[in-house]
């Protein structure tokens, strides 16, 4: 078994003196493991840093097996926000999270998903904004997502500023005026792609996407949000 593609690393851990397990966000073969023989070195610990870009060739004698990955670094997104606390932040909370994803089970919305995210982390204007349309695709990737198109009472597509805790739908402002503080605010930049997004709307957007991230993934097994996203949270 060979094959060559690309991924965002999620997370390492030692194996042995010298060696080490990858876990990467690959494009064509989802969230997969390999054995990176000397990845502890200092030639190769400096490339298997959270969120760097790699291009890896996985070889292994059966597809069952952990096998064993070669890399070569393409983006060192880290390096370029060392002395930016939150985007650091943002790379924990959105490694953490897509470990999450079953293993070898491809999701290129979301592998690319987060390659926009990365990309951009030098912009504080724009990053934070993507982080949450990731999540909430990853809650859509993982069977969850909810329901932005239309009013989930009058089925309207007009003046959407509403989502239900209850049902995962949007809300328009004249069905859901009566009940506002029972209701998440939906931020425009969740539906209009075009629209800009305010300090407030983007607490707004991660207060939305962390309540069914709780709900329907994290709480269900026992688990906490990622200590790095409401870390993240403060910061913003």
């Amino acid at each position: 078994m060979d094959w060559r593609d690309d991924g965002i690393l999620l997370s390492t851990r030692p194996l042995g003196e010298a060696n080490a397990i990858a876990e990467l966000l690959t494009e064509e073969h989802g969230r997969h493991l390999g054995l990176v023989r000397g990845g502890r070195s200092r030639r190769l610990r400096p490339l298997l840093q959270p969120s760097n870009l790699l291009h890896i060739t996985w070889r292994a004698r059966l597809p069952e097996h952990l096998g064993s990955i070669t890399v070569e670094l393409m983006q060192a997104y880290a390096a370029g926000v060392l002395d930016d606390h939150a985007a650091l932040l943002g790379i924990e909370s959105l490694t953490s999270m897509a470990r999450m994803l079953p293993e070898r089970d491809p999701h290129p919305a979301l592998y690319h998903g987060a390659r926009a995210v990365l990309e951009t982390l030098d912009d504080p204007k724009v990053w934070p904004a993507r982080l949450v349309r990731w999540e909430l695709e990853f809650l859509a990737d993982m069977g969850f997502g909810i329901d932005l198109s239309e009013c989930a009472a009058t089925g309207t597509m007009e003046d959407l500023i509403f989502v239900s805790p209850k049902s995962g739908r949007a809300v328009s402002k004249e069905a859901g005026e009566p009940y506002a503080d029972k209701l998440f605010r939906l931020p425009a930049f969740l539906i209009d792609e075009e629209a800009t997004a305010s300090p407030e709307d983007i607490a707004d957007g991660f207060r939305l996407s962390g309540y069914f991230l709780d709900r329907d993934l994290y709480s269900p097994q026992g688990e906490p949000l990622p200590a790095a996203r409401e870390r993240l949270l403060a910061r913003l």
